[in-house]
């Protein structure tokens, strides 16, 4: 019970850092927050990448909180700066600096593409996520779920903690383009990806997804002080590629339950085409599968935020 109650009182710490950044003279750059396992890590070799994302963007914010497994000190601190590639997989933060991968993911092409939807507009990126994460408080992984305590054998703590701490390290940043003038930061998405996790292990898990993702969503758009924020996630896939031919024994259940949430939420939204990547492993998408993933989020997002 007391750590639950920390976890809301960290909530409402989140609340006024929001409040304080929205000053009514403030300049207004739209935020999205990427998050969930190793899909949205980022597997994308940064030699793969076309011209036009093997770049650093003008207008283009990322806080890339540092991912971790275990209570580190630095877990969800990072530092505002330019995006470029090198977010993906194994990207870390020293205290002082971003230390960049070789890694991709899906914050290159849709951040391209949202300068294409939003043209002569600021774009700001939050991100954090961790590969092999569960949202469901019984798996033996580290997981996501708010009431989620680890086991004697597991140093890994609840994700939605270090979430939390990386909102409020990238709030408390008035200035994140660095121009002399106070930022207004306009949450304007959430974007998922995860599931695989869950779709591992037992049925009893896969079965609870849908409960799972809807609290876990309902407590993002909450921290972020939107209840109709949209959400757009992405469906896991499989690429057969075990002695079984079927990475995800539970697969299915876990795209029915994906499926079921962007129905129901009249704010949500999936991408359906993670069917037709290629893989880098058996897990992981290849590079243009990310390219064109992060396309796919950055068009869902749009939409929404039209309705």
């Amino acid at each position: 019970m007391k750590k639950k109650r920390l976890r809301v009182a960290l909530i409402f710490i989140v609340f006024p850092l929001i409040m304080f950044s929205q000053h009514k003279e403030a300049n207004g750059i739209r935020v999205f927050y990427l998050g969930g396992q190793s899909n949205m890590d980022g597997y994308g070799n940064n030699k793969d990448l076309p011209k036009s994302l093997d770049q650093e963007f003008e207008n283009v914010f990322i806080f890339h909180g540092k991912p971790s497994v275990v209570n580190d000190s630095l877990a969800g601190f990072g530092k505002w700066e330019k995006l470029r590639p090198g977010h993906g997989v194994m990207f870390s933060f020293d205290g002082n600096k971003n230390i960049m991968s070789n890694w991709f993911g899906v914050e290159l092409s849709f951040a391209k593409k949202m300068q294409a939807l939003y043209p002569n507009e600021k774009i700001a990126i939050i991100k954090y996520s961790l590969g092999g994460t569960s949202i469901d408080s019984i798996q033996k992984v580290t997981s996501w779920a708010p009431d989620y305590n680890g086991d004697k054998d597991e140093l890994g703590i609840n994700q939605y903690d270090f979430f939390l701490k990386t909102m409020q390290n990238a709030y408390a940043i008035s200035d994140i383009d660095g121009d002399g003038h106070p930022d207004r930061l306009i949450p304007s998405g959430i974007v998922w990806m995860q599931g695989e996790s869950d779709a591992l292990h037992t049925n009893e898990i896969a079965l609870q997804y849908y409960k799972n993702l809807k609290q876990l969503m309902d407590l993002i758009r909450a921290a972020l002080h939107n209840d109709d924020l949209p959400v757009v996630i992405g469906k896991i896939s499989d690429s057969g590629m075990n002695e079984e031919g079927k990475m995800w024994q539970f697969g299915e259940l876990i795209q029915y339950a994906q499926e079921k949430y962007a129905r129901i939420d009249r704010k949500a939204s999936i991408v359906r085409d993670t069917k037709d990547y290629g893989y880098s492993d058996g897990a992981h998408y290849n590079s243009s599968g990310y390219i064109s993933l992060g396309e796919s989020f950055a068009n869902l997002i749009y939409e929404l935020n039209k309705e």
